[in-house]
Order: C-alpha cells, then structure tokens, then sequence
C-alpha cells in the first residue's frame, strides 16, 4: 500500500490514483470571498440548499468550501468538469461517486475539524478518515467510560494525566475513522472493538467483539495533518 500525502493546498493539473494508492488532501476552509463564490459554482442543487440551511456565514462557507474541494480534486482524477460530479448516499450518509463516474471505483472520505479539512481517496477499497483539534474536553473521563472498550479504558486510566487528552483524541479519530469507513456513524457501538491510543505508539485496530479475524484484514495510519491536529485513516 503506497500513501501519498500533500498537505498543501496546490491541485496538480493531472493526477492519477493508480492501484494500491491512498492519496490525503488536507485544505484550509478559511478562503477568500471570491474563492468561495468560484467553489459554490460548482455545487449541486441539492448542496447549495444544504449551505443555505446554515444558519451562520462562516459555518455556510466552510461547507461550500469542503465540498467544492472535494469536487475540484475528484474532477482532476476523472479528467470531468467539477460541476458535473454526481453523488449518491449510504445509508448514514456516506458519499460516494454515482453510477456513471465509478469507472475507476474511486472511494473517497473527508472530515474537518476548526478550519482544516482532509480528504483521503483511493480504488477497491473502503475508506474512512477523522480530524481533530487537539482541546480540552470537560467530560473527557465520562465519554471514556461510557464509550470506549474495557480494554481502551484500562489504558487511559494508567497514562499520566499530561498524556491523556492526546490519548482520548487518538482514540476518537481512530474509531470515527473506522466506523466512517465501513458507513457508519457514531450510532454504530464503540465499545464493541479496540484501538491503540497511547501516544507515540502506532494506530493499530487490536480487537473485534464480533471477529478475531478481521483486525489483520484492517489497515489504520495515524496522521498528523497540522500542529495541534490529530487524524486517522482506515481501510478494508
């Protein structure tokens, strides 16, 4: 599996997704007006009405913003006009290209968090990808308890308390990268299966409640997209 990565928000004028690769996209949300304007013409009808049920500009814009991205990266790999991409929806919203741009069976995922959006995209497989800012949660220790394995909540309860918000977020991004991949949304429980999360250690997917064998069929990769950030890739 080759993973190429570009962190900038440069385009290449031609791009191809051969075979075996994953290709990360990360972009900046924060763009000028007249960037904004050019993104939204390419938008669809029915996502130019799901900006417009955003109640504040700014929340408006960075949605215009990561879908016309998504567009504009998906129209270089298909050599087609932004414009002319159509999407369909699982059956927690997943989008995925609709029938008629699947020729190269591209798969797709993105995720932002506090102005940064990412985008992982590659061929035959299952993909999912999750970005977070590095914060201060208040219920940290609850949403712990509460939703995370046995086994995750023995961890976190032995790290210092200086190592313990990254953890918490190196776990998140894994397990929505995970659930995101296979299509679902955080309805699917995350106490069911097991991720590595102590920092500095590898992203690994340790245990299924429902599989022993699935875990080695699963790849994780933990990302570190931008200072402050964490993120995570998944894929069957």
């Amino acid at each position: 599996m080759r993973i190429g990565i570009n962190y900038n928000q440069t385009i290449l004028p031609v791009m191809r997704l051969l075979k075996n690769d994953i290709h990360i996209w990360r972009a900046n949300v924060d763009l000028p007006r007249k960037a904004i304007e050019s993104l939204n013409r390419t938008l669809s009808i029915d996502e130019i009405n799901r900006a417009e049920e955003y109640h504040f500009d700014y929340d408006r814009n960075c949605f215009i913003v990561r879908r016309g991205v998504l567009r504009t990266i998906l129209s270089h790999y298909l050599s087609v006009a932004p414009s002319t991409l159509r999407f369909c929806y699982g059956r927690n919203g997943k989008p995925a290209l609709a029938s008629g741009f699947g020729e190269d069976n591209i798969h797709f995922n993105l995720a932002h968090s506090n102005g940064i959006a990412l985008y992982a995209f590659t061929q035959d497989h299952e993909i999912g990808i999750d970005i977070e800012q590095i914060r201060k949660i208040s219920e940290m220790d609850q949403i712990v308890g509460n939703l995370f394995s046995e086994g995750e909540n023995a961890v976190f309860r032995e790290l210092p308390e200086s190592k313990k918000m990254e953890a918490f977020m190196n776990c998140w991004v894994r397990k929505e990268a995970f659930v995101k991949a296979i299509g679902d949304g955080l309805s699917f429980p995350l106490d069911s299966f097991e991720v590595s999360l102590v920092p500095g250690e590898p992203a690994r997917l340790l245990k299924m409640e429902w599989s022993s064998k699935e875990c080695c069929q699963w790849f994780l990769q933990e990302l570190r997209p931008a200072p402050g950030y964490v993120a995570a890739l998944a894929l069957l």
